[in-house]
């Protein structure tokens, strides 16, 4: 999307222990407590809820009957119309193959579902139930509830559930991969209850969370056909929605299943109001903001701030008929930037990374481009009580120092790096484009005659990829930076397709991603940074991260038994990452910024953690009447 990501980063799960891992937990152990596992002399209670939470906690009770950010008596019917960026011409957006319809995760259920006013708690959908030992962890058992249904009425069965586990472990995008490498086997034991084992060596604290949102797919769907090929037929689901028609690339039209089966669950009240959903898709944002003010669609989150500041001024805001607002957002604001692919032998040496790091000026940016509309992001988890400030803490340190030569000696000595200030008022800030270009020459890129070259006399280039016409704006003066320390960079535009493709093969130099890790990262952060997604095809590991040390403190966070000791892991990674310039950090807001036409109502009491438009949303047929709105 425009000032923000192109596109959101895919945010599933992985797990792996090693002998470093285990180091370090023995060595912080003093300090941070024991980890979730339990130590042969623990005793397990077994444990059997309605719900389940990274740390215990859970806020609702067994008899809860809705939650607190839903409105229980909001009306049912209208519809929602919205857009999608690109194209798309496939259903299965748990494959790396085919272009997947970006809302298409509305027809799919999981044994549990997450609340969106707590960090990391997760209550019975397709289960009722969830039975594991604690503290250890090592398995988990669901009882699924003997009315759960696929859209064709035939039952949700625990074989489903494995099937679903065995198809997205082995033909499944990288990241469920690496999300499930802890899953040792899954087990039907009858019909409606499946049971999760867990490796000795995996870090069992959120794995039960992780087989709970895991979704579920029929067997009997492709009994005829390959999980692993793209397909623009609907893949038999469970959810409260069903395709009603599609036209590939163009529009997609999701209808409100009337025979769905879980529309008595607490879980449910208050949720999926709308009978219809309509997503109509557009090549780009400018296009897409026409269409909008033209009526094509009724919904908008504004992500370009130049339209943000000088477009909604039209007559139907004027009169009140399109309702313009700021609506707060309680996640940590993500890691937003260009990313710098490390498998590129350009970027090996952290010295030029940092430089073309540098060359990026935030600040005249902001103030000429986005109206001073944004921060600078620094952190992978901006705005949020996990980033890392200032020096190590002796917690931090207890995991740090068993990384010595793994990880930046910088780390130890510096505050958790921010980028240099650049003057606002001019492109080229001399003063950091000075440090800068010392940083190359000490790499042994040298100025001739206004271009860096190494000793082999090879020039210093690089292509930035882009599939957005709007971000021109933004890279081109970036690249006319860059030309200023003599690095001879371009702007590759491609369409969204392609840049998905490229993507998938590490094929780019720079590319733009969002990543946001939520208040309880584990294993989505193996698969962002972890080794073993650094060259598997389709991951999410952009930069190529491949560092024992970050192995050995997301290893950390997995691991830890308190939200203290994960705030403390969390930190330090931080630091860690933000010390080894994998990417130039952009810009973040603290808002949904969203413009609608005023025939929808909303929860008075804002969920924290979801804008929730679709699901939380409801049309309001007085405020239509009254507005004059169809």
């Amino acid at each position: 999307m425009q000032d923000m990501a192109l596109r959101t980063a895919a945010r599933l799960k992985g797990q792996r222990t090693d002998g470093r891992t285990l180091a370090i937990l023995a060595f912080a152990a003093t300090l941070l407590g024991p980890v979730a596992s339990a130590s042969e002399d623990s005793v397990d209670t077994v444990v059997t809820s309605h719900g389940i939470s990274t740390f215990g906690d859970l806020k609702y009770p067994p008899d809860y009957m809705h939650f607190d950010f839903v409105n229980p008596k909001a009306p049912k019917g209208g519809e929602l119309s919205t857009w999608g960026f690109g194209t798309f011409n496939s259903f299965n957006r748990f494959i790396v193959k085919g272009e997947p319809e970006f809302y298409s995760d509305i027809l799919f259920e999981s044994l549990m579902a997450p609340s969106h006013d707590e960090a990391d708690s997760y209550y019975g959908l397709l289960a009722e139930s969830i039975t594991y030992p604690e503290p250890g962890r090592q398995w988990a058992e669901f009882k699924i509830r003997p009315e759960a249904k696929f859209h064709d009425g035939s039952p949700v069965t625990a074989d489903d559930v494995v099937f679903s586990f065995e198809m997205l472990s082995t033909k499944g995008s990288p990241q469920y991969r690496i999300t499930y490498a802890g899953i040792e086997k899954v087990e039907a034991l009858d019909e409606t209850r499946v049971k999760f084992t867990f490796r000795d060596e995996a870090a069992t604290r959120s794995l039960p969370l992780e087989a709970a949102a895991m979704p579920v797919f029929a067997r009997s769907h492709f009994e005829t056909r390959e999980f692993d090929e793209s397909s623009i037929e609907p893949m038999l689901a469970s959810g409260p929605y069903v395709v009603e028609s599609v036209n590939p690339g163009q529009q997609v039209v999701y209808r409100k299943n009337k025979d769905y089966w879980g529309n008595h669950l607490p879980y449910n009240a208050g949720r999926n109001n709308f009978d219809r959903i309509i997503i109509d898709y557009y090549a780009d944002y400018t296009s897409a903001f026409e269409g909008f003010k033209g009526g094509a669609y009724d919904f908008r989150e504004e992500y370009y701030s130049k339209i943000w500041a000088t477009g909604y001024d039209f007559p139907e805001v004027a009169e009140g008929k399109i309702v313009v607002e700021e609506i707060p957002d309680g996640r940590p604001s993500g890691a937003q930037g260009f990313w710098l692919n490390l498998r590129r032998e350009i970027f090996r040496d952290p010295r030029v990374r940092m430089a073309v790091s540098m060359a990026f000026n935030f600040e005249w940016s902001n103030k000429t481009l986005f109206y001073d509309a944004y921060g600078r992001t620094d952190s992978f988890w901006e705005n949020s009580v996990l980033q890392a400030e200032g020096k190590p803490s002796p917690e931090e340190l207890a995991l740090l120092e068993p990384l010595r030569g793994d990880i930046p000696e910088s780390v130890f000595l510096e505050p958790a790096f921010s980028p240099l200030k650049s003057n606002p008022d001019r492109l080229a800030d001399r003063n950091v484009l000075r440090t800068a270009g010392s940083l190359l020459d000490d790499a042994g890129w040298l100025l001739v005659e206004g271009v860096r070259r190494n000793a082999d006399g090879d020039m210093l280039t690089f292509e930035i990829l882009s599939d957005s016409p709007g971000f021109d704006r933004i890279i081109n003066p970036y690249v006319e930076n860059l030309a200023n320390l003599g690095i001879e960079a371009s702007l590759r535009r491609v369409d969204s397709a392609q840049a998905q493709q490229l993507e998938d093969r590490f094929d780019f130099d720079l590319t733009t991603r969002r990543y946001s890790f939520g208040l309880t990262p584990g294993a989505d952060i193996r698969a962002a940074f972890g080794s073993d997604a650094a060259n598997a095809q389709g991951s999410d590991n952009m930069s190529g991260v491949d560092n024992p040390g970050v192995d050995a403190l997301i290893a950390a966070i997995e691991q830890a038994s308190t939200r203290k000791n994960l705030t403390v892991a969390v930190k330090a990674l931080d630091r860690v990452l933000r010390a080894m310039h994998i990417w130039v950090p952009q810009w973040y807001g603290g808002t949904h910024r969203v413009a609608y036409r005023n025939k929808f109502s909303r929860p008075e009491n804002q969920a924290p953690y979801t804008l929730g438009e679709m699901t939380l949303w409801w049309y309001d047929g007085d405020k239509a009447a009254q507005f004059g709105i169809k």
